[in-house]
This record gives C-alpha cells, structure tokens and sequence, in this order.
C-alpha cells in the first residue's frame, strides 16, 4: 500500500467516524424534542427574558429593517421568534425533524411567516450570499467540524454579514463552580427532589451526551477565545467576543433554586460576533 492509498484509507476511516456521530447527534436531539421547551434557559418564558435577548441581538446585529435572517440548529424555534419579532424575515435550519415539526407547529399557533427547512448546519446547502445575519444558540460546541462549519456560515452570509453565536464552555468548570455545583446536588438528593426537566433526568440520555460529548471537536471545552480564533482562521472579521449575559441570566433565575442560579451565573458562557467582509469577500 502506498503512502497515499494510507492517508486515503484514513480519511475514509475519519469521515465515516464523523458520519456515524452526525447520526448519534441527529438521534439525540430527536429525542430530546419532545420537552425541550420544557426548561428555563431553552424556552423563554418571562417578558424579561425576552427583552434581555432581543437587546443582545440588537446589540450585536442592529435593527432588522425586514433583513434575510438565518437561524441555525433552530430546534423548536425560541431564537427565529425572538428574530421574528423583531422584524428579520427569518428561515430557521435543523437537522431533527421532531423539533422541525415542533417549530413549524409553533409558529402555525402564533402566526407567525417563518420558513423551516431540514438541513445540517455544517452543510446547509443554502444558497451563496444569502443572509445579512446568521444566528446560532447552544451549537458550536455540538460541531463535528467546526472550521468546516464556520467556512459555510461564511458563505451563505452576505458581504458584510453579521454572525452571532451564543455558547458556552459546559466541560471545564472551576472551583466555586463545581462546590456550588455538589453542593446543590447534595441538597437535591436530600430533599428528595429534582429541579431540572424531565429529559435532563434521564440516565440514557445523559449517558448519550456524555459519549457525544467525548467525540465533537470541543471535546475539552469551546472556550470562547478558541472559538474567535476558528472564526478568524475562516476569514471573519471584527470577531468580538461578549461575556455580558447577565440580563438573560438573571431572568432566567427565577425558575432556579439559588444555588443552581449561582452555578449558571459562574459557567462559561458567551456570545461571539463577527462580519464577513466586504473587500476581497
């Protein structure tokens, strides 16, 4: 076998390894559909949360003005409403049609001229330069291939395009976060009770996520900087990173005990944006 047929044979052995996780992934958030929207920090359920992420938006994507809007990995659609409202004219992508059905059914009941699409948001095969915005929420650390990811995110933006990410570092945690953390869990068994959704109880999920987990690029953590970096190895610019999440965290407290808002309010989380540039684009 030559040194070629080698590399050949393992990139055959990479790609299908990657494939067969795609899968996993796909089948998990399948299976979570069913009650997603049944926790805080997934569905929004105050006016005050609302506002705390239309102000994030408008922040780092300015007013909408009826402008195309992308919204990645979209789920049961919490994020293309919060778009909606605030006058993009949204299309929302997922690959899991149990949230595709979810989301669609969703915006029948509001009313609301969204448009859903079955697609991979590392492939999305829509057309070039199509968007002004793209937003993702809870996604990059799920990706396979993330430089892959952000090169197609590129593409699909428009010259001077506008990308938002909402994510988090949910592997490394430091120290008063893992003591709030056990000590919260210490209560929990002692008061015989359990303050998360349903699915967040399941053993087999947990067990799914957890073996996902081991596997995405971001294995070890999508800490923040290490993402910006991916996105200006992809040729974004203007790559901003924003740590200021505390209005979204602070009303989504009020469904926690405190010690699990404490424990929110020390993770990793972040918003990246970034542009697409015009000159040489």
């Amino acid at each position: 076998m030559t040194g070629a047929d080698a590399r050949a044979r393992a990139t055959e052995r990479r790609e299908g390894a990657n494939q067969t996780l795609r899968d996993e992934i796909k089948a998990y958030w399948s299976a979570r559909a069913e009650t997603f929207d049944l926790s805080p920090g997934h569905e929004i359920f105050t006016e005050a949360e609302r506002a705390a992420w239309q102000a994030l938006i408008r922040r780092h994507l300015g007013e909408a003005k009826g402008r195309p809007a992308l919204d990645l990995a979209c789920g049961t659609a919490v994020v293309s409403h919060l778009l909606d409202d605030l006058g993009f004219r949204v299309t929302g992508l997922d690959w899991a049609e149990p949230m595709l059905e979810r989301a669609r059914a969703k915006a029948r009941q509001r009313g609301r001229a969204i448009t859903f699409r079955m697609a991979d948001a590392e492939t999305t095969m829509e057309p070039d330069a199509a968007y002004d915005v793209i937003v993702t929420r809870h996604l990059v650390w799920t990706l396979v291939d993330p430089a892959a990811a952000f090169a197609e995110w590129r593409r699909v933006l428009k010259p001077g395009g506008r990308l938002l990410i909402v994510d988090g570092d949910f592997v490394n945690q430091g120290l008063a976060e893992r003591l709030v953390k056990r000590l919260s869990t210490l209560i929990q068994r002692v008061r015989r009770r359990c303050v998360e959704a349903p699915h967040q109880s399941t053993a087999e999920l947990a067990a799914t996520h957890a073996a996902i987990l081991q596997r995405v690029y971001f294995s070890s953590g999508a800490q923040a900087e290490a993402v910006a970096a991916l996105l200006e190895a992809a040729g974004f610019v203007n790559v901003t990173i924003d740590r200021n999440l505390k209005a979204i965290h602070r009303a989504q407290s009020i469904h926690w005990t405190r010690l699990k808002a404490l424990s929110r309010s020390l993770e990793h989380r972040y918003a990246i944006s970034a542009t697409r540039p015009v000159d040489g684009a």
